[in-house]
């Protein structure tokens, strides 16, 4: 069993850091890829596969822990509950992970465990880590689209966080929400006027 993981939402000033882990099982889920290649119709049909047909973990970094920690603690944070979301729901431990990107949680996070290998570009050579990646995607813009809802002055439904120029203009406007990373520099700055 080997499972692969993947994160979304390292780059945006709001909201938190998702991490995916996923074991394929069973029949072949046609169409994985990276996340980012996919529209949002595709993704959301292969989310729905995956959570079908596949052993899934997911794990979350709050605001306030990437705040506190900086966006790449948070994120092997988040990979590693990813990771134990996993196993409990399984009831045992992957042979190994696989984790997109140049470096693992391993000797980065005291609650990783497991073996890992780093893939760089994983998300388009290892199907778990593409499924890790949709995944993941998913369910942090389903967040977003949520707290759109909550705050409908910033268009989170549209941009996810992401320093686009109308995000940027409502951070202007109307400063920031509780969903917004105090740590990142677009939003810091504010505090300076």
């Amino acid at each position: 069993m080997i499972a692969g993981v993947d994160e979304a939402g390292r780059g945006p000033l709001a909201g938190p850091v998702v991490a995916a882990a996923v074991i394929l099982c069973g029949k072949e889920i046609r169409g994985l890829a990276d996340s980012k290649l996919l529209n949002a119709a595709t993704r959301a049909k292969l989310a729905a596969r995956i959570a079908e047909r596949c052993h899934v973990g997911i794990g979350l970094a709050s605001v306030e822990e990437i705040d506190a920690l900086n966006i790449f603690q948070a994120t092997m944070l988040a990979m590693a509950r990813a990771a134990e979301a996993l196993c409990a729901g399984i009831g045992c431990d992957p042979l190994e992970i696989l984790v997109d990107g140049n470096l693992t949680p391993a000797g980065r996070r005291p609650e990783w465990r497991w073996p890992a290998r780093a893939i760089v570009g994983g998300d388009a050579k290892e199907r778990c880590i593409s499924a890790a990646s949709i995944v993941a995607k998913e369910h942090r813009d389903a967040i977003m689209r949520a707290e759109a809802e909550r705050h409908p002055a910033y268009g989170f439904d549209r941009h996810k966080g992401y320093g686009t120029p109308d995000h940027l203009a409502a951070l202007r406007a109307h400063g920031p929400t509780p969903l917004h990373r105090r740590s990142f520099a677009p939003v810091a700055q504010l505090a300076l006027f």
